[in-house]
C-alpha cells in the first residue's frame, strides 16, 4: 500500500510536465499491458457450489415477471415499501436529496425505520423463496445523505494524501455510517483517472495517476467489503465502467477518445485494484469511447456489450452484477429511459429507473416475449443479483441496525479519521518564507472570505443535498467551518477577527490574515467549466480576488486557503499571497486546517505540510492550447521549511480560449 509520508520527497518548486487532456498524453506508472491482454483480476471471493445450486434453484421457481421486477431499482421518492412487495423489487435507492419522509433532517431511525419497511415488504411477497430487496446509496464521502453525519475530504483531497491505508479506514467508517441506518450497498469507490479539470466530477477522482487509483481501489473496496456478512460490511461498487475521467474537454457524460491501448493502460488499473480485492458490483459510465487508433466510435458505454460482457464479465472473470447509472440508458441509440433491450444484451443486470420503474417492468417483459431478449440473459443477470445478495448475507436475516449504532454517523473515530484526512491533504503551493509557518498558537489573526465562516462551501457537492446547494451551517450542526476552527485552535479569547469582504479593517493590528477562496458547491452535469470559457478563479470567483486585494501588501503576512474540487488557475492569486494552500474540499472537520497551520497548542505533535498534488495544477487559464500549461506537476508539494521563489508569476486575465477543432 501506498503511504508516501514515510519517505517524504522534496519536490523542486517549480516543475512543468505535459498536460493531461482528454487522455491523449502518456501516463506513467501504468500497467504495459495492451487491451489484447487484459488480465484475469483473481478475485479473492469464488464461486461455492452449493450457493450456485441454491441460485439456480431460486431463478427456476421464478416467473418472468418476478425476474425482471429482481432487476429493477426505482428511487424511494417514487415507490411505497408496499409496491416493492407487488413488482418483486429487487433494490432500491436514494439519490442525491433523497430522504425518508422527504425530510432532510431525517434521523437514523428514520432512515433505518424505512429501510425496515422496504426489507418486510420485499420478504411479503407470493415468491416461493422470499427475496430480500437491497438498498443502494451515494456515500462518497461518508454517509453524506444524511443529517449529522461526519463528512470526510472528497477523493481528490484523498489523492493529495497518497496514503492508502487512510482511505481503507474511511471506507470501513463509511460502511459503518451505512449499515447505522440499515443500507447495505454503497455506490463507491469512483475508480475515474481525470485527465481535464474542467469536468465538474473532478472531485470524485483520486487522481490522474493510474497506480495511484489503482491501490486506493483495492485498500477501499477491501476495508467497505470485509468478510461481505459482517454487520458493519457494506457492498461496495466500482464506478463509473470505463473512460469517465477521460471525455474530451472534461465534458461530463462525453466522449471519451483514445486508443484501446490507452483505454486500458489509463483507465482500467482501478477496477483491476477493485476486482481483485473482491468488488460485487459495477457500475456503468454515462460517457462514450471511440478508439482515436481506428477511428471507430463505439457510443454510449451502457451499450456496450464488448466491454460490459466481453471483457468485464469474460477476460476480467467479474461474476458480481452490473448496475446501470441514473436513466442512463435513454443515452443509448434507440433506446428511451424506460426501454432498452440494447443495454440488457450488452450485459446490464440490474437497471436505475428511478422514476419510470413500472413502464420499464412492462416493457422489458414485452422484450423478452417477443425474443429481443433472450430469457438466458434475463437468468443470468438475476443470477448475479441473487449471488451478491447470498454472498453478502441479506438472505440470512433484516439488515436492521441496533439503536447504539446511531453513534456511528458522527463517532469520536470517525471524527477523528477525518480530521486526520484534512490535515494529510493539504498542499503548500507557495510559501515565501514571510509567512512564518505554522503560525503561533496565540497569533492575532484576521480571517478574511466570503466562504470563510460557511461550511457548505468546504464540501461540495453530494452533500446532503446533490449539488451540495440549498444548504446552510444549520444544516450540519457538528461541523467546524474555518471561522469556528480557528477560534477553537488559537490559544486566547478575542484572537481571531472575521471580515467577509476585507473592508474597514487594519490590517496591520494582526500577526497574520488567512484569506479564503471557493468554489460553490456542485456536482455532475452543473459543475463542468464548459470550453472556451477559461479556468481561471477569479473569473468566476472575482470577489475573493477583491478580498485579497484588500489586505495584500500590508505588510502583514497574507495566506491563502482555496476550497476546490480541482486545481484551477490561480497565478493573480498567488501573486497577492506569501503562501497558498490547496484545501480541496476537506468535509466537515476544519480542525483539520488549524491542526498544520498553528504550532502545537491542546495538540501533542507539530504537522508538517505533507500533502502532494494527484494531478497537474495549471500555469495557464487555457491549459489545452497553451505551450506552457502546467505551473505544479503532480507530486509537487511544499513542506513548512521549504521556500519557494514565486514573487510573481505571469498573470493571464482571458476570459475566453480560443477555438478548438473538434
Amino acid at each position: 500500500m501506498l503511504n508516501f509520508h514515510n519517505s517524504r520527497l522534496i519536490l523542486p518548486a517549480l516543475m512543468i510536465a505535459p498536460f493531461l487532456v482528454a487522455a491523449a498524453a502518456p501516463v506513467d506508472r501504468a500497467d504495459s499491458e495492451t487491451a489484447s491482454q487484459w488480465p484475469g483480476a483473481a478475485s479473492p471471493i469464488t464461486k461455492d457450489a452449493a450457493m450456485e445450486e441454491r441460485i439456480a434453484a431460486i431463478v427456476a421457481g421464478m416467473t418472468l415477471r418476478q425476474k425482471i421486477g429482481q432487476m429493477t431499482q426505482p428511487d424511494i421518492r417514487s415507490i411505497t415499501p408496499d409496491e416493492v412487495r407487488q413488482h418483486y423489487i429487487g433494490s432500491v435507492l436514494n439519490g442525491g436529496g433523497a430522504w425518508p419522509d422527504n425530510d432532510k433532517h431525517a434521523s437514523v431511525a428514520d432512515w433505518a425505520a424505512l429501510s425496515e419497511a422496504y426489507y418486510q415488504a420485499s420478504m411479503s411477497t407470493d415468491l416461493p423463496v422470499k427475496i430480500p430487496v437491497i438498498w443502494g446509496t451515494d456515500a462518497v464521502h461518508g454517509h453524506n445523505n444524511v443529517f449529522g453525519a461526519t463528512l470526510f475530504p472528497h477523493n481528490v483531497g484523498l489523492g493529495a494524501a497518497q496514503d492508502s491505508d487512510l482511505v481503507g479506514r474511511i471506507a470501513r467508517l463509511t460502511a459503518k455510517q451505512v449499515r447505522a441506518t440499515g443500507i447495505t450497498w454503497v455506490f463507491a469507490p469512483t475508480l475515474a483517472v481525470v485527465q481535464n479539470p474542467r469536468w465538474g466530477r473532478t472531485y470524485e477522482s483520486y487522481s490522474s495517476d493510474p497506480a495511484l487509483v489503482r491501490d486506493y481501489a483495492a485498500s477501499f473496496v477491501s476495508a467497505m467489503q470485509g468478510d461481505l456478512s459482517g454487520a458493519s460490511n457494506t457492498i461496495a461498487s466500482a464506478k463509473h465502467f470505463i473512460g469517465d475521467g477521460g471525455t474530451w474537454l472534461g465534458i461530463d457524460q462525453g466522449e471519451t477518445r483514445a486508443t484501446r491501448e490507452e483505454l486500458f493502460r489509463i483507465h482500467a488499473p482501478g477496477y483491476l485494484g477493485a476486482l481483485e480485492a473482491g468488488v460485487q458490483t459495477v457500475m456503468v459510465s454515462y460517457s462514450s469511447w471511440t478508439d482515436t487508433g481506428t477511428g471507430e466510435a463505439h457510443g454510449k458505454m451502457h451499450g456496450n456489450g464488448e466491454l460490459i460482457t466481453d471483457v468485464l464479465k469474460g477476460e476480467l472473470s467479474f461474476d458480481g452484477f452490473v448496475v446501470s447509472d441514473w436513466n442512463a440508458i435513454e443515452q443509448v441509440e434507440g433506446c428511451t429511459r424506460t426501454h432498452c433491450p440494447q443495454a440488457i444484451n450488452a450485459g446490464i443486470d440490474m437497471f436505475m429507473v428511478p422514476d419510470d420503474w413500472l413502464r420499464f417492468i412492462e416493457e422489458t417483459i414485452a422484450d423478452v416475449e417477443a425474443g429481443t431478449v433472450p430469457m438466458s440473459r434475463i437468468d443470468d443477470a438475476v443470477t448475479r443479483i441473487l449471488r451478491v445478495k447470498l454472498r453478502s448475507g441479506l438472505f440470512e436475516g433484516s439488515p436492521f441496525p441496533p439503536a447504539a449504532a446511531a453513534g456511528d454517523l458522527a463517532s469520536e473515530e470517525a471524527r477523528k479519521t477525518a480530521r486526520e484526512a484534512v490535515s494529510k491533504s493539504l498542499v503548500l503551493l507557495k510559501n515565501s518564507g514571510r509567512a512564518s509557518l505554522p503560525l503561533a498558537a496565540d497569533a492575532k489573526i484576521l480571517l478574511v472570505g466570503r466562504a470563510a465562516d460557511k461550511v457548505p462551501p468546504q464540501l461540495g457537492g453530494w452533500s446532503l443535498t446533490w449539488q451540495g446547494d440549498e444548504t446552510d451551517d444549520n444544516d450540519y450542526p457538528l461541523a467546524d467551518d474555518m471561522l469556528s476552527a480557528l477560534r477553537k485552535a488559537v490559544v486566547g479569547e478575542g484572537r481571531v477577527d472575521f471580515s467577509a469582504d476585507g473592508t474597514d479593517v487594519d490590517v496591520t493590528a494582526y500577526d497574520a490574515v488567512i484569506v479564503v477562496h471557493a468554489e460553490d458547491p456542485y456536482a455532475e452535469m452543473k459543475g463542468d467549466i464548459p470550453y472556451p470559457d477559461t479556468i481561471r478563479h477569479s473569473a468566476r470567483y472575482p470577489e475573493d480576488l477583491t478580498a485579497l486585494e484588500r489586505v495584500s501588501g500590508k505588510g502583514v503576512p497574507v495566506l491563502s486557503v482555496l476550497y476546490s474540487g480541482r486545481p484551477v488557475y490561480v497565478n493573480d492569486l498567488l501573486n497577492l499571497s506569501d503562501a497558498f494552500i490547496a484545501a480541496w474540499l476537506p468535509g466537515t472537520e476544519a480542525l483539520g486546517i488549524t491542526d498544520v497551520l498553528l504550532r502545537s497548542g491542546d495538540r501533542l505533535e507539530e504537522r508538517d505540510f505533507t500533502g502532494r498534488l494527484p494531478l497537474a495544477w495549471p500555469g495557464d487559464p487555457c491549459p489545452e492550447t497553451a505551450s506552457n500549461p502546467v505551473l505544479f506537476a503532480r507530486g509537487y508539494g511544499l513542506g513548512v521549511r521549504d521556500r519557494t521563489d514565486l514573487a510573481s508569476v505571469p498573470v493571464d486575465n482571458r476570459l475566453t480560449c480560443p477555438s478548438l477543432a473538434q
